[in-house]
């Protein structure tokens, strides 16, 4: 396997070499990634790693006879990794992966143990690391909600504290062939506004200028250690198409929903006007989805799913103003109901449509009327 060369006729120098907590007195095994080096137990490398438990099965040849020297009396390894990635990975191997408060500066152990248990082979470490990207950029609209609920905290909402900025993780899953978890990065980054998509991650999680520098390579932007973290054109493309089509995904709702929507069959309030007070509650849900009242108020004014809860929430909510006194809308039971269910379909309709909104899917209605078309 490429990824690593072993029994190399010429010794390194240790003294060239950084050492961190991971050299053990009684370890049998020297890593030498980048400029640092590792002395660990080859047990628990093979213990847990096929690659490794392959490697270190074949016959080893006398060291003095290979013409290779020791470190530190040790056999060595050379890995063609980031040091920092095999940091992380050996953390996870000895210590465990865990992520008691999860924050967003748990992508950078993330990223460097998924990548090296995916390359290596441990899987029960790229399975904990999948489970944790899955809950972060979830693949179901009940995930996706849990989700924003967690990123408000007393009414604040603040994801990058608890998720890390989408253009990394966008960039993760383009390397690792993640392509489930590219549909809720590209949608939450597309609620960004279109200066601040465009201007990439300014703040990267501990990552290593090694690390930094592969991605900005694969996203062919300036790649000094102080550039933001660009997506590529295509993705920057995909990205603003997107959220061009989760816009005109609301305005569609707002038309066929609200503006001049019917009294349900059963409305309290239709002897009195004509269901004056429900019209009127409609009228006031479309021109505060028209204002994108609460999603600028909590920089999410490009957020359909977001402004659809919203426009439910309006329905119960009781600190309205009526110019004299709060209150809550005029608005009959059983017209509340019929507009929730019309909101909750339209939400999950908007969920399956996001992979066709950012080019990551084909869109089945279009094939099928250009199918049509050909007929």
């Amino acid at each position: 396997m490429s990824s690593f060369t072993a029994q190399c006729p010429a010794t390194p120098d240790l003294h060239s070499y950084q050492t961190t907590d991971f050299w053990f007195s009684d370890g049998n095994i020297v890593l030498l990634a980048g400029t640092v080096a590792f002395k660990v137990h080859r047990g628990q490398l093979v213990r847990h790693s096929d690659v490794f438990h392959d490697m270190f099965s074949l016959p080893q040849p006398d060291a003095s006879e290979a013409g290779q020297g020791l470190i530190d009396g040790c056999q060595w390894v050379e890995l063609h990794d980031d040091p920092s990635d095999v940091l992380h990975l050996l953390r996870a191997l000895y210590d465990g992966l865990y992520f008691t408060k999860p924050t967003a500066g748990d992508f950078c152990s993330i990223s460097a143990v998924l990548r090296l248990s995916n390359k290596y082979l441990i899987e029960h470490l790229r399975q904990r690391c999948l489970v944790r990207l899955e809950a972060d950029w979830p693949t179901t609209l009940v995930g996706w909600d849990k989700r924003e609920q967690q990123a408000t905290t007393d009414g604040r909402y603040n994801p990058r504290e608890h998720f890390a900025h989408p253009v990394l993780v966008i960039q993760l899953a383009e390397e690792l062939n993640l392509e489930h978890i590219l549909p809720s990065a590209f949608y939450d980054l597309s609620r960004y506004g279109p200066r601040k998509i465009a201007a990439g991650a300014t703040t990267m999680p501990h990552l290593l200028p090694a690390t930094l520098a592969k991605f900005k390579a694969r996203a062919g932007g300036a790649s000094g250690p102080h550039d933001p973290l660009r997506l590529s054109r295509g993705d920057l493309r995909a990205t603003f198409v997107g959220r061009e089509a989760s816009q005109r995904f609301l305005a569609g709702f707002i038309e066929r929903e609200l503006s001049g929507r019917a009294i349900s069959a059963n409305c309290a309030n239709r002897h009195h006007a004509a269901g004056h007070h429900c019209r009127e509650s409609y009228y006031f849900i479309m021109l505060n989805l028209l204002r994108s009242v609460s999603g600028i108020a909590s920089g999410r004014d490009a957020d359909p799913l977001f402004s659809l809860s919203q426009a439910v929430d309006m329905l119960s909510r009781t600190d309205f103003s009526d110019g004299t006194k709060q209150c809550g809308l005029r608005i009959c039971a059983s017209c509340k109901e019929d507009f929730a269910v019309s909101v909750a379909k339209a939400r999950r309709e908007a969920w399956d449509l996001i992979p066709v909104w950012f080019a990551l899917k084909s869109d089945p209605t279009a094939a099928a009327q250009e199918k049509e078309v050909k007929a």
